[in-house]
Formats: structure tokens, C-alpha cells, sequence
């Protein structure tokens, strides 16, 4: 009986690609546990605990690159505290809508949503990406219009388009 080479290359291809899209299907993530545990300990407003997982030389672009990264653990405890300074305890609702990563990175698609100390309501829509080394945070970028902060930490009503792009729900 001959042999049909494609029947042949066919079945190899998906006896080899097999295994391969099982463990992808039930991979549990790694890193995606990392950011939950850091934003539990934002919502807390909890500085060492977000700290406790971020590598002494983190580099933080948190500004959409409007203004220069925070470089290293110290300043990043700065900057972490300036914040927490100016949020409503008991006001965070940081949420992730989606996430995917590799082996040294996180992507992620969330809304960093807030009270003002002075009262006003603050929701920022934005995408940003977290690379590791090992478990810790070694560069953390955040991608956002800074437009919408700005309008909203000086009173301006939310939009409807924000409305919808934060009304999403919740990765898990």
C-alpha cells in the first residue's frame, strides 16, 4: 500500500502541535498572581506591599511618557507616596479586563479608577505591560490618555465613551 505523504505530514503535525495547544490551554499564568497581589496592596494603599514586589532598580513609566520614568525602589516609594496622599482611602478600584504573558511578561488592559481626596472621581482607561525578572517587576509601562486625568482630576464629568470602556468585566 503506498503511503500519502501529506495524509502522512498532516497527522504528524497535529500529533506534534497536540500536547503543545493542551498545555497551553490549561497553563496556569505566573505573573498575572503578582500584579493581583500588587493591586490588593494599592487598593490598601499599602506602599511597602506594593514595593515587596518590584526589583530595586525598577524603571516605572507611568505617565504615557509625557514626564521621565521613575528610576529605582526609592523613588518609586516617592512617588507611591505622593499618591497615596491625594487618593480617599478606601476609594481604589483598580481593575484588569484582560492579560496575557510570556515567560518575563505581563500585558495588561485594566482602568485606574480612584477618589480624590478633594473629592473628585477619577477613572483612567489604559493598557500597560510589566516585565520580570524572576517574580518581581523589573520595568512597568503604562500606556493612557492623560487628557482624561487631567479633566478629571479638575472636575470634569466622565464620558460616555469612558463609561463604556470601564464597564467591562473583571479579568480573572
Amino acid at each position: 500500500m503506498p503511503v500519502d505523504r501529506r495524509a502522512l505530514l498532516t497527522a504528524a503535525g497535529a500529533l506534534a502541535a497536540g500536547p503543545a495547544l493542551a498545555e497551553e490551554k490549561t497553563a496556569m499564568p505566573r505573573l498575572y498572581p503578582v500584579l493581583e497581589a500588587i493591586i490588593a496592596a494599592w487598593k490598601a494603599q499599602d506602599v511597602e506591599g506594593v514595593l515587596a514586589h518590584v526589583t530595586d532598580d525598577i524603571v516605572w513609566r507611568n505617565s504615557s511618557g509625557y514626564a521621565p520614568a521613575i528610576r529605582g525602589k526609592a523613588a518609586m516609594r516617592e512617588a507611591l507616596q505622593r499618591m497615596k496622599a491625594v487618593i480617599e482611602p478606601g476609594s481604589n478600584r483598580w481593575r484588569i479586563f484582560d492579560h496575557a504573558e510570556n515567560e518575563t511578561r505581563l500585558f495588561m488592559e485594566g482602568v485606574d479608577e480612584f477618589r480624590l481626596t478633594t473629592g473628585q472621581h477619577v477613572a483612567i482607561p489604559y493598557a500597560g505591560s510589566l516585565e520580570f525578572r524572576g517574580l518581581l517587576v523589573s520595568e512597568w509601562r503604562e500606556y493612557f490618555d492623560g487628557r482624561i486625568s487631567a479633566d478629571m482630576k479638575a472636575g470634569k464629568p466622565m464620558t460616555p465613551e469612558v463609561q463604556e470602556m470601564i464597564s467591562r468585566p473583571v479579568a480573572r
